[in-house]
């Protein structure tokens, strides 16, 4: 059994060190334990850093490319090189390494394809009034999402399973924590969460400048992702309220012609009730069309999942 623990980062050449020292080199139930960091386009020593330390696998890019576009090239690089099982964890030191066992145990265990480490964002002290409000908000909009409660939905802190690496598409390039986490529970993963405290911020967040950048930037990808997977709830909830108004001008021209017998707003009625047929019955063949889109893409799909598993055989020698 192998596990590879992976670091994303960028400019981290003060914290890469203490999070490396810290990292577990020895976990019950795995043979083998590797390191992977992910050189984001740094402009320091980040890369020379993990030279120094050994690390065994180091991808760097010499651009900075955001973390939904670095996900697919670590998990390819981990699968390529046995990973049973992949933890990602933080260069900030954001995560204590002493969980990453907690992590693993469930899938170790076959009772999880995926663990999540949940910092229970309400609670975390140092955390801004208005962040954790936003957290809180942010869970209940993904809880509604996947119709399940999620504790903690942007948490970076996590263990992949080889299998469920096969199963997962980041199609976002922005952070592919809220992606993951909608397809995991659309392709019935299972998904279990492990309490676990924080240390102090070293740093501010490099993913977004501000809040307003953060809210939208997590707004768009929910709802690009929830599109391929839903598109029925979102075409039919749009098209309801058009198509509601077309049925009120109907009954208004009718009751006005032939009840009250009156010419007196017949033609607005008409050319609201023709707008509005228009935009329903678009918008209902847009569902349509969205649907049948849906249904190629789970067939594409478990095509690049047997096609992930012929690239990545596993290699017991490994």
């Amino acid at each position: 059994m192998k596990l590879i623990i992976q670091i994303p980062c960028k400019n981290e050449e003060e914290n890469l060190p203490k999070v490396l020292k810290e990292l577990p080199t020895h976990i019950d139930g795995i043979n083998v334990i590797e390191y992977q960091v992910i050189d984001d386009g740094s402009s320091d020593n980040t890369g020379k850093v993990a030279k120094d330390f050994w690390v065994h696998h180091i991808i760097r890019f010499h651009k900075n490319r955001w973390l939904g576009f670095g996900f697919k090239a670590w998990v390819e690089n981990a699968l390529l090189n046995g990973a049973d099982i992949l933890v990602n964890t933080d260069a900030d030191n954001q995560y204590p390494s002493k969980y990453i066992k907690d992590l693993v145990q469930p899938i170790l265990e076959k009772k999880a394809d995926i663990v999540i480490g949940n910092r229970k964002p309400t609670e975390v002290q140092h955390f801004k009034w208005y962040k954790k409000y936003l957290q809180g908000l942010g869970n209940q909009v993904l809880s509604f999402v996947v119709n399940e409660k999620l504790p903690d939905s942007v948490s970076g802190f996590r263990a992949y399973s080889r299998e469920s690496l096969f199963e997962l598409n980041v199609t976002t390039q922005f952070s592919y924590v809220i992606d993951t986490i909608i397809q995991a529970y659309k392709k019935w993963l299972k998904i279990e969460w492990v309490d676990i405290t924080t240390n102090l911020p070293t740093r501010p967040s490099r993913l977004f400048k501000n809040i307003f950048e953060h809210i939208k930037k997590s707004t768009v990808s929910i709802g690009k992702v929830y599109m391929m997977y839903e598109p029925l709830k979102i075409f039919l909830a749009l098209s309801i309220p058009f198509l509601i108004i077309w049925i009120i001008g109907i009954l208004r021209f009718v009751y006005i012609h032939f009840f009250i017998n009156s010419q007196a707003w017949l033609l607005q009625s008409l050319i609201i009730s023709g707008a509005m047929i228009t935009i329903g019955i678009s918008l209902f063949s847009l569902w349509i069309i969205a649907d049948l889109i849906a249904k190629n893409r789970f067939l594409i799909e478990e095509n690049i999942k047997l096609t992930k598993k012929m690239s990545y055989p596993k290699n017991e020698k490994r």
